[in-house]
């Protein structure tokens, strides 16, 4: 789906199993990232953080070569070397439909530590409360549909036409 130039790998350094389970499948991930909250910066509609130590993790993949553009510079951010870019190779449609039953979790996490992101917004000047609220709204709504995409790509390796079926969830 979204290609990554050579010179771009450099801040891609991240193991597939250090992932964090929150982040939507997909060819990007984070996994063991700083803790600094310099993902949101560069990234603000695709990064949020989470996880025992509130790490960066992925909600919404880049769907254009500008969104990939903010998304590699959030990972070029990080001097962890955190995220990884090598989901494609990663996920399998077993996987991905896996993580769809389990998005209960998911909104349960995000849910559960809103109180958090409240008052982190102040201490830090970011908006966490919004993306959060705009992570929710995304599992609730278009998710599934970019989702089905992403797995017809994991099947054929190629994008989808408009006449195209789409694979189940």
């Amino acid at each position: 789906m979204a290609t990554v130039r050579s010179r771009d790998h450099n801040a891609f350094r991240s193991r597939w199993e250090d992932r964090l389970w929150l982040n939507v499948p997909g060819p990007f991930y984070g996994g063991e990232t700083d803790t600094c909250w310099t993902g949101r910066l560069a990234a603000p509609a695709h990064v949020l953080y989470g996880g025992e130590y509130l790490t960066e993790y992925v909600y919404r993949q880049p769907g254009t070569p500008a969104e990939t553009a903010v998304l590699v510079d959030a990972a070029g951010d990080d001097p962890f070397g955190g995220y990884g870019c090598d989901g494609d190779s990663r996920w399998t449609p077993e996987a991905v439909r896996e993580w769809w039953r389990n998005r209960g979790q998911v909104l349960q996490y995000l849910s559960d530590q809103r109180s958090t992101w409240d008052e982190s917004d102040a201490a830090q000047g970011q908006d966490i409360a919004a993306a959060v609220r705009d992570f929710e709204s995304y599992i609730g709504g278009g998710l599934a549909s970019d989702l089905q995409i992403y797995l017809y790509w994991l099947e054929k390796r190629q994008s989808p036409d408009p006449g195209d079926r789409l694979p189940e969830l």
